[in-house]
């Protein structure tokens, strides 16, 4: 029996690593602060939780384009996702 797996690459178990890490750190922010949902620059009202979705979900989205729309090297569209993250966190 042949059994597929997916090649963990050290970056790829990096990448998962840090959105664990991500989550573990948002899990005792929310024990130590209890979270108010609070509207900032998005036209929604958000918690915390909801503001890191849709910062990764964002950063995805970044990634997808960059890779799609430009030739420059990939850590250009990383740093363009992670101060987009913290912007969305901290004010949106």
């Amino acid at each position: 029996m042949n059994m597929e797996w997916m090649a963990w690459t050290p970056i790829t178990a990096a990448f998962f690593s840090v959105i664990v890490v991500m989550l573990i750190g948002m899990t005792i922010w929310e024990i130590v602060s209890p979270n108010v949902a609070r509207k900032g620059f998005l036209p929604i009202v958000t918690t915390r939780g909801d503001r890191l979705f849709i910062g990764l979900l964002g950063s995805a989205y970044i990634h997808l384009a960059w890779l799609g729309l430009t030739g420059f090297p990939l850590w250009m569209a990383t740093v363009l996702a992670v101060g987009f993250i913290i912007s969305v966190i901290r004010w949106g």
